[in-house]
């Protein structure tokens, strides 16, 4: 089976997944990136992976290599295309060939855009009038499905996906064995200081938390646009003695202090898409308190068993969970465990790689799908109404 995966450029968040799929396909898989990586992202601690994978192929570079592009996008068996350009799959419809889109959600600023009559027609034209077609979406949020409900497209053609970062083995016993000697409560929280991300949580979290009397640290690793307004903030509530911001530093930097925390805080509102620390954080054995509006929540986290799940925006409901975890400390190892076997067990590019070769065996074939939980099992419609439990969720 020869397999394509199309993106803007490769990151640490996906070369998990392709460094699977090449052991698994060998020369039959190729990554195409269109672009390549934005000057803003090697600031960050990304490195430039663009030449440095034998199943890597860069269609900014030259005009036979993106000739190599049409020719793979429209002749592999199948297609996953993310951030990319449509005009490398534009003749497989045509063909009918297999190809799933690989997409966050659509209306991360609100339903209203599809009244955009730009919006909805590109739509119209890219997703809904291909209903018919052998298309699908594997949805990097547990929104998407909805999203594209709405516009009437991939109707009992949305599966389980996201970003599979590295996954890092650990005697997970004796890793929380280690977190527990922290003489302080460890909390961190990692990612750009914008306000979506919503950094600001965390700090009134710790505010909270310094009137309550517990005894804790809070970490901030990033930077960005609202690094000033928080510095204010922390002095402003006397916290400089709880809460350090640390700045930006490579992935494997970020962790090394993942293993060492007992807390992580994951405050992004309806705009991320997916949210790849999550992975990382539960891979570390954190115990995450995260809100509901992000996307790869309704598909990770089942609440009071792997993680806790607050209402977004909802600071009493955000701090009722952090002082759940930290009064209980059995509570919070029995999470911590079992969020990393979540990432152990099912949420990890080896499983990834091997379920999305099995769902594309069973769709050419005109077979049932076969996951009922993890990548590659049925998305079903997810409401953005926060929810206690997994099992309240209506999928209808």
């Amino acid at each position: 089976m020869k397999v394509t995966f199309f993106s803007n450029f490769l990151n640490h968040h996906q070369l998990s997944f392709c460094l699977e799929m090449y052991k698994l396909l060998g020369e039959d898989f190729k990554f195409v990136a269109t672009e390549p990586i934005p000057a803003e992202r090697i600031n960050l601690g990304y490195s430039d992976m663009s030449n440095l994978y034998p199943f890597s192929l860069n269609t900014y570079t030259d005009n036979e290599n993106k000739e190599e592009a049409v020719r793979l996008g429209n002749n592999s068996d199948v297609v996953i295309i993310g951030s990319a350009p449509t005009c490398f799959i534009k003749d497989r419809n045509k063909k009918n060939k297999l190809t799933f889109y690989y997409m966050e959600r659509i209306f991360k600023k609100g339903k209203y855009r599809i009244l955009n009559p730009k919006v909805f027609i590109s739509l119209l034209k890219n997703h809904t009038l291909n209903t018919n077609k052998n298309l699908y979406m594997l949805c990097a949020s547990a929104y998407t499905a909805a999203d594209f409900n709405m516009v009437g497209a991939y109707k009992n053609k949305t599966f389980k996906w996201g970003y599979f970062p590295e996954v890092k083995e650990h005697f997970i016993n004796e890793l929380i064995y280690e977190k527990n000697k922290n003489e302080k409560m460890k909390l961190l929280w990692v990612g750009r200081f914008i306000k979506w991300k919503h950094p600001e949580q965390a700090i009134e979290i710790a505010r909270m938390l310094k009137t309550a009397g517990y005894n804790f640290t809070l970490q901030l690793i990033g930077n960005g646009e609202m690094k000033i307004s928080l510095n204010k903030l922390i002095t402003q509530y006397g916290l400089s003695d709880y809460v350090e911001i640390l700045g930006s530093m490579d992935p494997k930097r970020v962790r090394e202090y993942m293993e060492s925390s007992n807390i992580y805080l994951f405050t992004s509102d309806f705009n991320e898409g997916w949210g790849a620390v999550l992975n990382e954080a539960m891979n570390s054995g954190c115990a995450v308190v995260a809100s509901h509006a992000i996307g790869s929540v309704p598909f990770m986290l089942e609440n009071n068993k792997n993680g806790l799940i607050y209402k977004n925006g909802d600071l009493k409901h955000f701090y009722q969970c952090v002082t759940k975890l930290m009064d209980d400390p059995k509570l919070r190892e029995v999470i911590s465990v079992e969020a990393y076997k979540t990432v152990e067990n099912s949420w990890n590019s080896k499983e990834a790689a091997k379920r999305i070769l099995n769902l594309s065996q069973s769709i050419m074939q005109g077979k049932n799908t076969i996951f009922v939980e993890g990548p590659c099992s049925r998305a079903l419609i997810q409401p953005n109404r926060y929810v206690s439990y997994k099992n309240e969720i209506s999928n209808k």
